[in-house]
């Protein structure tokens, strides 16, 4: 956690600026109904509000502006690192674009969940480069509490 405080100042600045989410969840769509959703429900069962594409976007909306809003008003993006995501970052998707606005943010934190740093670091050397959390070494329920005790205030 003491790697993490840094963040703590940022996610302090922006928990008073309204309708904002404590997270915004950057995922694979491959991940939408394994991994990513569940660690959208640890986050929530922590009392974590989360901007989660799949709750979030709705029927007929433009999913582009919808993210952009989400992005916007989020305090800390969140990235899970999947084999999906290392997939999908190879190309321009959409998880590509979320990502680059992210790493121009000094909220971010990366969740190694299947893979590794050193894929990542293949792939992509900025996010990487970030420090994050690791699923091989604490159980996706023990990076959700640290990822609430983060954002708390």
């Amino acid at each position: 956690m003491r790697a993490l405080t840094p963040f703590r100042e940022s996610v302090e600045k922006r928990v008073s600026l309204p309708e904002f989410r404590d997270v915004f969840l950057c995922h694979a769509w491959d991940d939408r109904a394994g991994a990513a959703k569940e660690l959208y429900d640890l986050l929530q069962s922590r009392g974590v509000s989360v901007w989660f594409s799949e709750k979030d976007i709705g029927l007929g909306t433009p999913f582009l502006r919808e993210i952009d809003k989400g992005l916007a008003k989020s305090k800390v993006g969140i990235v899970l690192v999947t084999p999906a995501l290392l997939r999908r970052l190879r190309g321009e998707s959409i998880a590509d674009k979320e990502l680059s606005v992210l790493l121009a943010r000094e909220q971010l934190v990366p969740v190694v969940h299947g893979t590794t740093y050193d894929a990542l670091r293949e792939i992509s050397p900025l996010l990487a480069s970030r420090n994050g959390l690791n699923t091989t070494e604490n159980p996706m329920a023990d990076v959700a509490t640290k990822l609430a005790e983060l954002v708390a205030i």
